[in-house]
């Protein structure tokens, strides 16, 4: 007897379902990881250009300033371009009380022995998690925390 090969209509209907879950699975995915892309990219670049203010400060012999204008989501070393924060990031900061300006302006200040002025800048997430990046007001290092809801 010979049997025909081939696939049943259950089997067929079956492989359709999984499929249509996985592409309707798809851009949740997609967006969650595009976002905690952002978020590393954003702390990664926070971070790098707190390191290298104060490598500036050291190495040229002058104060550099990190600024963060909360209001409008910038952040960067004054003098350079200021880079924005991608829209479902927040960032808060913790400064000096000289060091805030109006409309929402925060600075950080590396000096040329090494110190700074000292203070933190999070970045955080929308369900309320992210990190902190703190600087020494006495050393000018940099270092991360994460932040826990």
């Amino acid at each position: 007897m010979r049997r025909e090969r081939g696939f049943t209509l259950i089997e067929l209907l079956v492989v359709f379902g999984i499929m249509a879950l996985v592409i309707g699975l798809v851009p949740v995915a997609y967006e969650r990881m595009r976002e905690a892309s952002q978020y590393r990219d954003a702390v990664r670049s926070i971070f790098n250009q707190l390191r290298s203010a104060r490598a500036t400060a050291v190495s040229e012999g002058r104060e550099v300033r990190f600024t963060a204008d909360l209001a409008r989501r910038r952040y960067g070393i004054e003098g350079m371009e200021p880079k924005v924060l991608p829209e479902p990031l927040q960032l808060r900061a913790v400064v000096a009380d000289r060091e805030i300006a109006p409309q929402g302006l925060v600075s950080i200040r590396f000096l040329p022995s090494g110190g700074a002025t000292g203070g933190s800048i999070e970045v955080l997430r929308t369900p309320g998690t992210g990190t902190r990046l703190r600087v020494d007001w006495l050393s000018g290092r940099a270092t991360q925390e994460a932040l826990l809801p």
